[in-house]
């Protein structure tokens, strides 16, 4: 795992002071995305350096078979490096404060499970979990763990030196795709889908609503870690503009809610999080 090692510089720093000030004696709800994962190894979509994607759609994954071969080769060699990842300084954090009662909850755009894993208990995952697949004819719920191996076994020939790289979303690029065998739901014979949100298809409703508990309950939202391109993140945002409840964004590069923020930290989100953390928790 690559941990973050590197200090704030005395303006980052006194941004960080501002935000902890800010969130002390509050409860704060905090809205992730990929930024807060890229020290465990995961890549970001859109920060310095990540590569032009265009990620499959649902309408694409449903009407092809191809694209799903493609799709479940790609998924497979990603959600083993995935599985390997290990929860970074940022995520211990957040936990850290989750437990001293700084923190309402986390709400996350990433499908990793690193927040879990790090020990947060109250977490909204926005676009769904890596490690769940789904039936979409059944409606029956596997482990993700399971399904790879079923993939392994029928596809003894695929091994990470097919991958050219790994993606956010658990996805990675595979060129060969024709001898790939795509699984099928074991109770019905029906097409598998990870319980995660492609592109063209909508957050649940249910995960949405209670994202937007939780910020209705809280006094300071913090966006870690997110450019907030996605519509989810910045619905987010506008609720919190709207009730007033002062928003801390911590994101190197410019992101769609600087414009709503009080306090912006152009930063990496894990010594941004040791900073504040230092400030909040005795």
């Amino acid at each position: 795992m690559r941990e973050s090692v590197l200090e704030l510089s005395d303006e980052q720093a006194a941004a960080a002071d501002a935000a902890a000030d800010l969130m002390a004696g509050r409860r704060t709800l905090v809205l992730t995305g990929a930024g807060v994962s890229t020290d465990s190894g995961i890549p970001d979509y859109r920060g310095e350096g990540a590569p032009v994607r265009n990620p499959m759609t649902f309408q694409q994954f449903l009407a092809d078979e191809r694209h799903r071969k493609r799709y479940w080769a790609g998924s497979h060699l990603g959600y083993g490096r995935f599985a390997a990842a290990m929860p970074n300084r940022g995520h211990r954090l957040l936990a850290s404060l989750e437990d001293a009662g700084v923190l309402s909850g986390i709400v996350t755009q990433n499908v990793d499970g690193l927040h879990t894993r790090a020990g947060s208990s109250r977490v909204v995952t926005l676009h769904g979990t890596m490690d769940r697949v789904l039936c979409l004819h059944c409606g029956q719920v596997f482990a993700r763990s399971d399904v790879a191996r079923r993939l392994s076994e029928a596809n003894p020939w695929m091994t990470e030196d097919v991958a050219a790289r790994l993606a956010p979303d658990g996805d990675a690029d595979v060129s060969d795709i024709d001898a790939f065998i795509i699984p099928a739901c074991t109770v019905c014979g029906g097409m598998l889908k990870p319980d995660v949100v492609f592109f063209g298809e909508f957050v649940p409703r249910e995960s949405f609503r209670e994202a937007q508990a939780m910020l209705t309950a809280s006094d300071v939202l913090m966006v870690a870690g997110s450019s907030l391109v996605v519509n989810s993140g910045i619905r987010l945002v506008e609720q919190a503009r709207r009730q007033r409840t002062p928003i801390v964004i911590i994101n190197r590069g410019v992101t769609k809610g600087d414009g709503r923020a009080a306090v912006k930290i152009e930063a990496g989100t894990s010594e941004t999080l040791a900073a504040i953390s230092a400030r909040l928790v005795a």
